[in-house]
C-alpha cells in the first residue's frame, strides 16, 4: 500500500478534552522498554529513533505510563522528543510494577500524587497533557481516586484526566467528580468486550483510546477476517485492524506500539487505508 501524504495526518483529528486537537493515530510507548516490557531497551538508539520517526510520520499524541519499564518509557520519551513541539504526551499512574509480569493496582491518593510529581520531573514538564488512572484500585474508595485526579487538575499539574480499563458505571462515577477526557480500554477487532464503553464515549465526546488495537499481531493467520481483507486490499492485517477501528467511531484514537521502525511505518500507513463497505461488514461480523 502506497501513500502520498503524512500517514497519521490522513487519519483525521480529535479535540481531546475539548481543548487540543490531536491526530487520531497515536503511538503507544510501552513496547520501547526491554523484553517482557521490563527494564531498559536492548537498543536505546533504536527506541529513540522510533519515537522521532513517529513524529515525522505525523503522530502528535504519545501515550506512556510510569509502570512501563518502570519509568524507562517516560525517560525515553523525554530524551527523544523534549521539548515536545506540537506533540501531546499522555501518561498513567495507578499500577505498581514489581516484576516483568506483576501489575498491582494502587490507587492510594498519596501514591498517585507521588507518581504524578515523578512523571512531571521525568517528562520535564510543569503540566501533564493527559494524566490517566491506570486502574481503579478495588481496595481504595473510587471517589478518593477520582478526587485526587480532580485535585491535581485544579493545581495545574495535569491538564486533562483519563481512565483506563473501566466500566460505563465507573466513567459516570468519575464524571461526577472530574471531567473525563479519555477512556483507555482493551479493544480491537477480536476483543469487543468494551463495546458499551465505546458507545458511551461516542455519545459523550470522550476520546476512546484502545490498547492492544492490533491484537499484538495475532490477526495474521490465514482465514482470519483481517488477513483476508489485507490480501484483497494489498495491506497488512494490522493496517486493516487499525483502519477498522478508525472507521468504527469518530472518538477512536488508536495507539499502536512497536519497537520496530518498519512496523511503525506500516502502522502509521493505516491512516490512509479506507475500507470498502463490504470489508467493514465482514470485519464487523468477525468478533472473537
Amino acid at each position: 500500500m502506497t501513500t502520498t501524504q503524512s500517514p497519521a495526518t490522513a487519519a483525521g483529528t480529535f479535540r481531546l478534552g475539548g481543548e487540543f486537537t490531536v491526530r487520531r493515530l497515536g503511538y503507544g510507548a510501552m513496547r520501547l522498554t526491554g523484553e517482557g516490557i521490563w527494564g531498559p531497551p536492548k537498543d536505546t538508539d533504536n527506541a529513540l529513533a522510533v519515537l522521532r520517526r513517529a513524529v515525522e510520520l505525523g503522530v502528535d499524541f504519545i501515550d506512556t505510563a510510569d509502570s512501563y519499564g518502570p519509568y524507562v518509557s517516560e525517560e525515553l520519551v523525554r530524551e527523544a522528543l523534549y521539548p515536545y513541539r506540537d506533540v501531546r504526551v499522555a501518561t498513567k499512574a495507578g499500577l505498581l510494577r514489581t516484576g516483568p509480569n506483576r501489575w498491582i493496582p494502587c490507587g492510594r491518593p498519596d501514591y498517585l500524587r507521588q507518581e504524578c510529581e515523578m512523571s512531571l520531573r521525568r517528562l520535564g514538564v510543569e503540566t501533564i497533557d493527559l494524566f490517566q488512572l491506570h486502574r481503579v484500585d478495588p481496595h481504595v474508595a473510587a471517589d478518593e481516586q477520582f478526587g485526587l485526579l480532580a485535585d491535581l487538575q485544579r493545581e495545574g499539574k495535569v491538564r486533562h484526566v483519563g481512565l483506563s480499563q473501566v466500566s460505563v458505571e465507573q466513567i459516570e462515577a468519575a464524571g461526577r467528580i472530574v471531567d473525563v477526557a479519555s477512556v483507555q480500554n482493551r479493544y480491537n477487532l477480536v476483543d469487543r468486550s468494551s463495546d458499551a464503553e465505546l458507545r458511551h464515549c461516542t455519545e459523550h465526546g470522550i476520546a476512546f483510546i484502545p490498547w492492544a488495537p492490533a491484537d499484538a499481531g495475532n490477526l495474521a493467520q490465514e482465514g482470519n477476517a483481517a488477513h483476508d481483507a489485507a490480501v484483497e486490499l494489498d495491506a497488512t492485517p494490522a493496517q486493516v485492524a487499525l483502519a477498522w477501528l478508525l472507521q468504527r467511531s469518530s472518538v477512536m484514537l488508536p495507539i499502536p506500539g512497536t519497537a520496530s521502525l518498519a512496523h511503525l511505518e506500516e502502522n502509521c500507513a493505516a491512516g490512509t487505508l479506507e475500507l470498502p463497505r463490504a470489508a467493514v461488514t465482514r470485519l464487523d461480523a468477525a468478533a472473537g
